[in-house]
């Protein structure tokens, strides 16, 4: 088949991009594949982050593809169009995460859809922070697609509440593997200098309101001295209201902090040393963060929202709070450290999950569905 994959790409970088790397990568070994990018993916004012593109320091993996479309620019939508159907493929896939991109993605998937079968991979239907457009824009943009591919079955309920007739799937995010080797625990402790003999508990990835940050630290000031919590991520906005409440915990001493988008090569420093990652998510479909954890086989403290109980809770790889709330999760990183057969037992399902989810099990299974339209 030809593919056309269009998303972002080099030089942006984010999970989002990484995905779709190895998404092209993999399905390259089979197809003839074409990226198609981005030349503004947001205005800089909306984006809340420091920076959308890869810096020098990056080892972000570059992949050929040809910029186009500018989101907020409607010319460029037609140069993107005309150009994606003048390749002329068989099948066109989309990323899809939030409604700013629907007016721009939703114009060419509308027209490509006449001429080839188009793909969309919705990471959210509905925003972790939505808004009162999000529902018709997303409609706008899914009457484009062919059929949609989900990655957890939280968001296929949504796709259903918009879309009730939509084709779809559920294929489980796949497990970044580029991250390197575990490292020994007190090198991973020394170069992030942290104490040794503390329970290391991490809170990874950019730090967003709805990521529940201000839990875990509430949750985190009344833990014992035997602990200590990693904080490693870009802020997105303001850091003022995390910073006020460590300011007073009684254990800040405890908190070490790296408050800087985490490059490729320091991730495995973060995860070597963990022994629990904690997601506090006070909304959710699937984390990108889960895979990280499961390829250093850390396990994992969620909570039950979106598809974390589905993609974590059900398979074993860590525990589910039953409430968002900062007791419960001090309550649940007790009980994890107190069982020593629960880490074991998490820790045997990891592995099973590694060997589940693969880049290559993820593209067979986007192929059938392809297959199947």
């Amino acid at each position: 088949m030809k593919i056309a994959l269009l998303s972002c790409f080099y030089p942006y970088r984010g999970g989002i991009s990484q995905f779709n790397t190895y998404l092209y990568e993999e399905l390259s070994k089979r197809h003839i594949v074409k990226a198609f990018n981005f030349t503004r993916q947001y205005p800089e004012i909306l984006f809340p982050g420091k920076t959308q593109y890869v810096t020098a320091d990056d080892e972000a993996v570059p992949v050929e593809s040809e910029s186009l479309l500018d989101t907020a620019d409607p010319f460029s939508y037609i140069r993107t169009y005309r150009a994606i159907r003048d390749w002329k493929p068989d099948v066109l896939i989309v990323r899809y995460w939030m409604s700013w991109f629907a007016p721009s993605l939703g114009y060419i998937t509308r027209r490509m859809k006449k001429h080839c079968k188009v793909i969309s991979i919705l990471d959210n239907v509905i925003p972790h922070e939505p808004h009162f457009f999000d529902a018709p824009l997303t409609r706008y943009f899914l009457k484009g697609s062919t059929g949609s591919v989900t990655l957890c079955e939280a968001v296929a309920k949504d796709l259903l509440k918009l879309c009730p007739e939509k084709r779809y799937t559920v294929i489980q995010h796949p497990l970044y593997s580029h991250f390197g080797a575990k490292l020994e625990r007190d090198e991973a402790e020394r170069r992030l200098g942290l104490e040794h003999g503390r329970k290391n508990l991490l809170f990874f990835g950019l730090i967003r309101t709805y990521k529940g940050l201000d839990i875990l630290l509430e949750a985190f000031g009344k833990l014992s001295d035997e602990y200590q919590l990693i904080i490693a991520g870009e802020p997105y906005g303001s850091f003022d209201r995390y910073q006020q409440i460590i300011d007073r915990l009684p254990n800040k001493e405890r908190i070490r902090m790296n408050l800087k988008y985490i490059k490729d090569s320091e991730v495995k420093d973060y995860f070597s040393a963990a022994d629990l990652a904690v997601l506090p998510y006070r909304s959710a479909t699937q984390s990108g963060i889960s895979s990280v954890s499961y390829h250093f086989e850390v396990p994992m403290i969620v909570t039950d929202t979106g598809g974390l109980k589905e993609t974590i809770g059900d398979r074993g790889t860590g525990i589910v709070a039953a409430e968002c709330t900062p007791e419960c999760i001090r309550k649940e990183i007790e009980g994890f450290f107190e069982d020593p057969a629960i880490q074991d037992r998490c820790i045997r399902n990891i592995r099973l999950e590694k060997e589940r989810l693969s880049w290559n099990t993820f593209a067979m299974k986007l192929e059938d569905f392809i297959g199947q339209l």
